[in-house]
């Protein structure tokens, strides 16, 4: 049988819808495929930024929030609390000048903070990721140090940090002070943990 004009039409017309449908098939197949690459609504939302209204925050309390399913505190100091947690000096702190790279720039100094009385901790121990407990009062007896200024303590192997987050020396444990996020302020009521005070 000699090939005739209508059966080449059909032969290019049945390999040109094939590559059609299966072109099509091909895309329905990848989109799932390369839309599972991208992390889930859950994923996205761990991570995103939170936003903690400190209007009732009085003074000399705590708070916590949690971001990317850790602990984030909160911390309203006293004018006493700053006071002393300033007084400190580098013979009982381990890194009081914060020189490890365990905050943002933006907050350097003693108190590792935008505002002094503002304070905001991860509430993580460096050791081995126990949530220490808040003492800030002075002299507290069940610390293990003498001339307690305020602070936290992780009580599952003793490591002690001041009001600022940094670790004192001759702790069994911890070897760095505790984590500052980023994080800034909206306004003076409202702080963004998870978004850099530079980059809003």
């Amino acid at each position: 049988m000699t090939d005739s004009g209508v059966n080449k039409g059909r032969r290019r017309f049945l390999v040109g819808a094939t590559s059609v449908v299966g072109a099509v098939g091909a895309v329905g197949v990848a989109v799932p495929f390369v839309a599972s690459w991208r992390p889930s609504a859950r994923a996205r939302a761990a991570g995103a930024p939170v936003r903690a209204d400190i209007s009732k925050l009085e003074p000399g309390q705590r708070m916590i929030v949690e971001w990317r399913g850790r602990p984030v505190w909160i911390l309203h100091r006293t004018p006493d609390m700053v006071e002393r947690t300033q007084a400190l000096g580098g013979e009982i702190l381990a890194d009081p000048g914060s020189e490890e790279p365990q905050q943002p720039d933006y907050a350097a100094g003693p108190m590792r903070a935008i505002r002094p009385a503002i304070g905001v901790l991860v509430g993580i121990c460096t050791h081995l990721g126990c949530s220490p407990l808040f003492k800030p009062d002075p002299g507290a007896e069940d610390v293990g140090a003498e001339d307690w200024p305020g602070g936290f303590f992780c009580p599952c192997h003793g490591s002690r940090f001041d009001l600022a987050g940094r670790v004192f020396v001759n702790v069994p444990a911890a070897p760095l002070n505790l984590e500052v996020p980023p994080y800034r302020f909206e306004n003076d009521d409202v702080i963004v943990v998870g978004e850099d005070e530079e980059t809003a």
